[in-house]
């Protein structure tokens, strides 16, 4: 982290599949972008041709229940960006145009690992500028119904503790913790996929839900068992997509954290509601550039970057 300097994909690339809540086709197109341009969605294919760019973080968000949304209906908006939005994050990717035709990011296999795979293929390029980072300087939470997510200082760069808890006996109460890195994200939540419940699946598709949802895309719960032939890709696979998500939730400040991120139970709308309580608290936090030996401060303003089939009852 110390001494870094932003980066971007080394050159174009594209990836498609369909919506999970849409099952709408759709084709992203990665573009290089120069340094401080942070992560925008050049969101193509709507009325008469237009097309609406919209910048991914936390104050562009218009709908965060069962994915987290971006723009508006009217002008634009992209949903679904979660996955593909950590896959970013992790990568340590700072600029990047991301053209998309549809409505909704492809749900590819529930996981990041598809778009990490892009990533990986094409390769990164640093750039001149040095990297931000957003320091978390003072607590910041936010509560609902038992439920909470919270920002901490923490000293040693970005630690996750996420639990959650359903009633069915297939999950109860998970708990992980863990320091975010290239790697750990790689090794520990690259591939979690995202789960739904088989009794929820009629009321979410009346409502225009989960339409393209499958065992392809999807963990499907069914009681206390699960439908997919192949079972789960780690024994709580369940706790690591929810930070997996909260990773992707978190990209939306702008900048790479340094803190301590907590959530019981939290979900997308209780994440991007503990970045708007950090950004409303101006001491709260400052945004630094890490340097071998020292860290100095930088411009204070945040920076454009941005979320999953799951819900969110406990």
């Amino acid at each position: 982290m110390a001494g870094s300097k932003q980066t971007t994909l080394a050159k174009r690339a594209e990836i498609s599949g369909r919506g999970v809540h849409s099952n709408e086709p759709v084709t992203l197109v990665f573009h290089p972008a120069p340094a401080n341009h942070g992560i925008q969605f050049l969101r193509k294919g709507l009325a008469a041709g237009r097309e609406r760019l919209i910048a991914s973080r936390h104050d562009a968000v218009t709908a965060s229940e069962l994915c987290t949304i971006i723009g508006d209906v009217e002008s634009g908006s992209v949903s679904t960006i979660e996955h593909l939005m950590a896959a970013l994050y992790a990568s340590g990717i700072d600029n990047l145009l991301v053209e998309i035709d549809g409505p909704e990011v492809p749900i590819m296999d529930g996981s990041s690992a598809p778009f990490i795979a892009v990533f990986d293929r094409v390769g990164l390029v640093r750039q001149e500028a040095a990297r931000r980072f957003l320091k978390v300087l003072k607590p910041v939470r936010v509560e609902h119904d038992g439920k909470f997510s919270e920002l901490l200082p923490f000293a040693r760069g970005f630690r996750m503790t996420v639990e959650i808890e359903f009633k069915t006996a297939l999950i109860g109460r998970q708990k992980k913790m863990l320091d975010l890195t290239p790697a750990s994200f790689r090794d520990e939540l690259q591939h979690a996929r995202t789960f739904g419940f088989l009794k929820d699946v009629d009321m979410l598709r009346q409502a225009g839900y989960a339409l393209g949802a499958s065992l392809d895309n999807t963990v499907a719960i069914d009681g206390d068992s699960i439908m997919n032939p192949e079972g789960l890709r780690y024994r709580d696979e369940f706790i690591r997509h929810k930070m997996l998500d909260a990773v992707g939730d978190l990209s939306l400040a702008g900048y790479p954290i340094l803190g301590h991120f907590r959530s019981f139970c939290g979900g997308h709308r209780m994440n991007v509601s503990v970045l708007h309580a950090l950004f409303a608290d101006r001491t709260a936090f400052e945004i630094v550039e890490e340097r071998v030996g020292t860290v100095t401060m930088a411009d204070s303003r945040p920076r454009a970057a941005a979320f999953a089939f799951a819900t969110e009852a406990r």
